[in-house]
């Protein structure tokens, strides 16, 4: 098993963080851009991969009150992983996302992954910019 985890500060309440990243409905404009999240029967969800053209079976909790989302893969166990939203005092945020990959022979290695967790925090982090100005403006 290898694990991987990054962090990302943003400049918004921990709720508006929280509520952006947790729409399934918009998690394509977050998530890496080969990965699309379809909703079914909560918590179940589908998860496309275009590079693959692969659908893989999936659970998404959402634990709004911990401002925590957790997320795996439901068959095979491939992999799981979590997002947290900490509050870090005057109007700002952390945002950790942390993966766990059980098949090594499935780990795309620690560049790849790093690159991938590091790229959808900033996508998160332009949507919440996107909906807190929009809503000031």
């Amino acid at each position: 098993m290898t694990e991987y985890e990054r962090s990302r500060t943003m400049p918004a309440q921990p709720e508006h963080v929280y509520d952006q990243a947790a729409n399934i409905g918009q998690m394509d404009s977050w998530l890496p851009e080969a990965l699309h999240v379809h909703a079914e029967e909560p918590p179940a969800v589908t998860v496309h991969e275009d590079r693959t053209d692969h659908d893989t079976a999936a659970l998404l909790r959402s634990r709004h009150d911990q401002m925590r989302l957790e997320w795996g893969t439901r068959e095979q166990g491939g992999y799981s992983g979590w997002l947290q939203v900490a509050g870090i005092g005057g109007g700002a945020s952390e945002v950790t996302v942390h993966l766990s990959v059980f098949d090594d022979d499935h780990d795309p290695g620690e560049k790849a992954v790093g690159d991938a967790l590091d790229t959808s925090l900033r996508r998160l982090e332009e949507q919440v910019r996107l909906r807190v100005d929009h809503a000031a403006g």
